[in-house]
């Protein structure tokens, strides 16, 4: 489950995000809790501008364990970024998190393409992007973001969700559950 960002949730977000297994790969890093209290706060009115799209990510309690955010948005496509703390590994959130973003992106927001960059040496979240069925390698298919992203040396891979694919999956899996449920 998502739900807009909000100043309620930053304690327990920063206790998550500064594990040594996580705060390697967060994009909004800060070393204090006021420090990431603050950029909440300047992520919010980003969001409030149009610049990006930021969700908080809450556990089956409704607790929150991560976030997922559509930064540099251009010409209705944007950059994801996804981490989920550390006792959540595993369990499925991260997937079912960016399944619900995406659906919200294409669906409401006009969003037509999302761009993942990801380290080279992240091998959790290549295995996360491998895994979805709508996601694409993006070096071939959009060079010019791979040699931006890569412009100092080549760091990251670039994967990308078209709106199209997506919604042609996405639906795809529907209708094959209610035939199943029919049968």
């Amino acid at each position: 489950m998502l739900k807009k960002r909000d100043l309620h949730e930053v304690h327990l977000l920063f206790e998550l995000l500064t594990h040594p297994e996580v705060y390697p790969f967060v994009r909004d890093k800060a070393d204090n809790f006021e420090e990431y209290l603050f950029i909440t706060k300047q992520l919010i009115e980003e969001e409030d501008r149009g610049k990006l799209i930021s969700r908080t990510i809450l556990n089956e309690k409704l607790q929150p364990i991560g976030t997922i955010t559509l930064y540099n948005i251009q010409n209705n496509t944007g950059f994801l970024a996804t981490w989920i703390g550390k006792p959540y590994f595993g369990r499925g959130y991260n997937q079912k998190a960016k399944e619900t973003f995406l659906f919200e992106l294409f669906t409401e927001l006009g969003i037509e393409s999302v761009f993942m960059k990801i380290k080279k040496s992240n091998s959790r979240s290549k295995r996360a992007a491998e895994k979805l069925p709508y996601s694409e390698p993006g070096k071939f298919l959009y060079p010019e973001i791979y040699n931006q992203i890569n412009m100092e040396q080549e760091l990251y891979d670039l994967y990308v969700i078209q709106k199209h694919r997506y919604l042609n999956i996405m639906y795809q899996d529907i209708a094959f559950e209610e035939v199943n449920q029919e049968a």
